[in-house]
């Protein structure tokens, strides 16, 4: 009993680390936030329950998908060779039954939700599963990346209103710009790698220098939209604004961190910085929301 208890805990890890569980935060804040806004507030019990249904099964089948279709790229790149697929830790056909399971979820809480959610539900399938095929032919695959993100803060309000204006939309955009320039930072560890095997990214396209010089454009638009998002929300004022000049400051941080001759601490810029501004956008904008 013991030792199939201690063998299921480990495929749990296994599944957490392969689906990068510690990355929702990523875009669960925008999610959350926009959710709050569209209701003015905390909606009801059943709302939010079934929009963080849609947001995790949709996120985790995504990458459980990507492992699956970049299994074999992965395998080759010494940076991701000890990825779980590579590894044989888990067999691909379990992680698409998984990546099954997890869509179904998500589709059931958008036909839970609403007709609007229900009706889109399958254009956000299409980016879920196409993003990672994008970098096969396309540069633009980190804003393809951030469209799918941005599926959750424009879903989520979709979710309470049943429709859209323009602050989810500035919402939408600010998630994917800011998901798009980490990425783009994210990708010049690879640049050697892509070029070899005829990868697509802004950093094959244009060089390392360029992509970061796009990135850092890209979080600067950024801000422009999470600025508009607080000036059309009613509910938002000075805490809010205190917040986005924090995200700015850590976006400067970012870019010190890494540079075309020493891109070291690419992962940390990429991710641990931004779940530090996904944190913050979160923790200020649900503050002066309920404020």
């Amino acid at each position: 009993m013991i030792n199939i208890v201690s063998k299921g805990v480990e495929k749990l890890r296994q599944y957490g680390k392969l689906v990068m569980f510690s990355h929702t935060i990523f875009s669960l804040s925008f999610a959350v936030v926009s959710m709050v806004l569209a209701s003015k507030g905390i909606p009801d019990i059943k709302t939010v329950f079934f929009i963080l249904v849609c947001f995790l099964g949709a996120r985790t089948g995504a990458n459980a998908i990507n492992r699956v279709i970049d299994a074999e790229i992965d395998a080759r790149n010494p940076r991701t060779k000890g990825r779980q697929i590579p590894r044989g830790e888990v067999k691909k056909g379990e992680v698409v039954a998984f990546t099954a399971v997890c869509f179904l979820i998500m589709l059931y809480g958008a036909y839970r939700l609403n007709i609007i959610c229900l009706l889109l539900s399958p254009v956000a399938l299409v980016l879920l599963t196409g993003y990672s095929y994008t970098k096969r032919f396309t540069f633009l695959c980190h804003f393809i990346l951030g469209v799918t993100c941005a599926c959750a803060p424009v879903g989520a309000w979709l979710a309470v209103r049943g429709s859209l204006s323009l602050l989810p939309l500035f919402l939408g955009a600010a998630n994917t710009l800011w998901v798009a320039g980490f990425d783009i930072i994210y990708g010049c560890q690879d640049y050697d790698f892509d070029r070899e095997n005829e990868l697509h990214s802004v950093a094959v396209q244009f060089g390392v220098k360029n992509a970061l010089r796009i990135a850092a454009l890209l979080h600067t638009v950024t801000l422009i939209c999470l600025i508009a998002a607080g000036i059309l929300a009613p509910e938002l004022g000075i805490v809010y604004f205190i917040g986005i000049a924090l995200i700015a400051a850590l976006f400067v941080t970012e870019y010190r961190m890494v540079s075309p001759e020493n891109l070291v601490n690419v992962n940390i810029a990429s991710y641990s910085v931004n779940q530090l501004v996904s944190i913050v956008f979160l923790v200020f904008g649900l503050a002066d929301a309920f404020l």
